[in-house]
Parts: structure tokens; sequence; C-alpha cells
């Protein structure tokens, strides 16, 4: 045989192992960034009590949720639509309306409020429409970090009975 015939088979034998293992692997989960919800997924079977979170399920998948994680405040989505809102009228000075407002906005929980760095805050306030100022005027900022931490005795002594 040539070293030209030995070449050729070598490299269709290579290319045969990599379509075998193209055939052979399991399919994995597709990773989209639309605003449509997610397919239902298929029942699993019961985990012996195991925690298991639903971004990590690999390489793509993490690398979606931290692209996810950094284009929050860049883009103004809500990365984790799937976490519950919190009530964020037992803030003091911000009423339902003004609730609405800051959801308008991609904010409903605490912990959205308490990350805000000053530039981001002085954002969001310019887009408050009626209640510019009030971020700032009654430091939402300041007691959604109280809340979000479960720090009542603090919220408490600093803003007065929680009610």
């Amino acid at each position: 045989m040539s070293n030209t015939t030995l070449i050729i088979a070598a490299i269709i034998a290579v290319l045969a192992v990599v379509g075998l293992f193209l055939l052979l692997r399991t399919p994995t989960q597709r990773v989209t960034l639309s605003d449509s919800a997610p397919p239902p997924a298929a029942p699993k079977p019961a985990a012996p009590s195991r925690v298991v979170s639903r971004e990590g399920h690999g390489l793509a998948d993490a690398a979606a949720a931290a692209a996810l994680d950094v284009a929050t405040p860049m883009l103004g989505i809500d990365a984790h639509p799937d976490l519950p809102a919190d009530d964020l009228t037992r803030i003091k000075g911000l009423g339902p309306k003004a609730q609405a407002a800051l959801a308008g906005l991609g904010i409903h929980r605490y912990a959205q409020l308490a990350a805000l760095d000053p530039a981001q805050a002085a954002e969001i306030d310019a887009r408050l429409g009626a209640f510019k100022g009030r971020l700032f005027r009654d430091r939402w900022i300041e007691q959604a970090r109280f809340l979000e931490q479960d720090n009542l005795t603090g919220f408490e002594a600093e803003f007065g009975k929680l009610g």
C-alpha cells in the first residue's frame, strides 16, 4: 500500500468514529432566550432529597444563565422571572401605584432594589414619572436592604414600626 492510500484510510476511519460519536450521543436541552414560556418538562423520577436548580445543567446552560445575569441591568429584563415577587408596598412611601411603576421597569423584589448602585438608582428614579424623587427621599433602597435580609428589628429601629 502506498502512503496516500494509508492517509485516505486513516481519514475515513477518523470520520467514521466522529460520525458514530455524533449519532450515539444523547441530545442536549436547547437554551433559548425568548420571552415565550418554556415547554413543559417531562416528569422525572423522584430523587432522594437533593436540591436541583434550574440553571447549571451543563456548560451551555451555565453560559446562558451567566449571560442573562449580566444582561439584566443592561437590557432592563428580569433574568429570573420565575422567582416570586416581593410585596414592595411594605416599604414606607411605596404604595400600589409606585409598585406598579417599578414592576413596569422590571423591579419586583427587594433584592433588585437593594442591589442598585447610585447611577442605576438615578436612572430608575428618572423613569418613575409621578414618583420621581421618592426613591431617594423615602430611602427605598435602604429599606429594601433591611427587608431583603429579613432584618425587621433593624428596619423598625431606622424607619419606624412596620405596618
